[in-house]
């Protein structure tokens, strides 16, 4: 009698171990999958934040060109302004100094409207203020904090899809030992659990990452 009751457990505990080596094979090809696809959108996010920064060196950079532009014409418009009060210029050129500092006030103007476009993007100046185009196109930039903030959150974004494939990868490595274990069906129920737990706090950080992205 002792022996057939040792042979069921025996049998039972083969069984159970068994059936949870099937759950852990079946969760670690779901997660995995899962996985496969948070990695491939994550690096999408990725490629869209280098290209944000890049944008954001770019027209950091445009924007400096402008300012050096206004500079300039700044330090023309000085010139001009200080030959006209020194009186050295005689009063029949006079008029042809004052037409031209009024064209360089006229440019100074302009690279201050270029470069506010610029910076917060056409959208937020409004149409009537457009007066740089990007490519032939008016109305299209997309200003450099716009494009900082278009960074800052893809990259908030690919964070937690970082975060969402270590807590899968935990819950593949947690699956592989349940199936290696043959003779613990109770730790296996326990590392299936714990699979399930990590694999689903995978999955949720992996879709609010995806819609924090832009």
């Amino acid at each position: 009698m002792l022996q057939d009751k040792n042979n069921r457990e025996t049998v039972e505990v083969s069984v159970a171990s068994e059936r949870a080596e099937a759950i852990g094979g079946v969760l670690i090809a779901l997660f995995a999958a899962l996985m496969a696809i948070s990695q491939m959108v994550n690096g999408e996010l990725e490629e869209e934040m280098m290209i944000a920064h890049n944008n954001v060196v770019s027209y950091s950079n445009w924007y400096q060109a402008k300012s050096i532009k206004e500079s300039l014409k700044e330090s023309e418009l000085n010139y001009l302004s200080a030959l006209i009060n020194s009186g050295i210029i005689p009063d029949e050129n006079s008029p042809v100094i004052k037409q031209k500092i009024n064209s360089v006030e006229q440019q100074i103007e302009k690279y201050g409207a270029e470069k506010i476009e610029i910076l917060i993007g056409s959208a937020q100046v409004g149409e009537e203020n457009w007066v740089q185009d990007l490519e032939g196109e008016m109305g299209e930039i997309v200003g450099v904090k716009e494009w900082q903030q278009l960074a800052a959150t893809y990259d908030y974004a690919t964070k937690k899809f970082d975060y969402g494939m270590l807590f899968f990868q935990i819950c593949i490595v947690l699956g592989a030992v349940c199936i290696i274990i043959y003779d613990n069906p109770i730790l296996q129920k326990s590392l299936i659990v714990l699979m399930i737990i990590f694999g689903i706090t995978g999955t949720f950080l992996s879709i609010y990452g995806y819609f924090l992205a832009p």
